[in-house]
């Protein structure tokens, strides 16, 4: 499966408002990515780049893989301190299925940006960081 979503996740997807990619190149363990959402037209997200990275276990894809946040964002299912996507506060993670890719889970993290209740909140500075 991890093949594939390589594949897919190098050429982009969602006009290119995703992508993702392995973060080391010879990870043949294909365990850790690299990811980026461009934040979502008319929100507070507009015109913003973030990065992410991306966890998988050795049971991925049964089980969820662990997402951060790299870029400071402030948004209900990320936690403030560390960036790290709350599996409870986030339904992929919370409901997880093993047919979810990280191409859906990049997809819907940005839908969620996108939302009525999240699309207007105060944002970090462009360019803060999590330590």
């Amino acid at each position: 499966m991890a093949v594939e979503e390589l594949e897919k996740g190098e050429k982009g997807f969602g006009n290119g408002t995703c992508s993702y990619g392995l973060a080391d190149t010879d990870d043949i363990t294909m365990s850790t990515w690299n990811a980026t959402i461009l934040g979502p037209a008319n929100s507070t997200y507009e015109n913003r780049i973030y990065s992410l990275k991306i966890v998988c276990g050795d049971k991925y894809p049964q089980s969820p893989p662990q997402i951060y946040f790299l870029t400071q964002i402030h948004l209900p299912c990320v936690h403030a301190q560390t960036g790290q996507v709350t599996p409870g506060a986030f339904p992929p993670l919370a409901s997880w299925r093993s047919e979810y890719t990280m191409e859906s889970l990049l997809v819907e993290l940005r839908r969620t940006m996108a939302s009525p209740s999240n699309r207007k909140l105060p944002q970090p500075n462009e360019c803060a960081m999590y330590a």
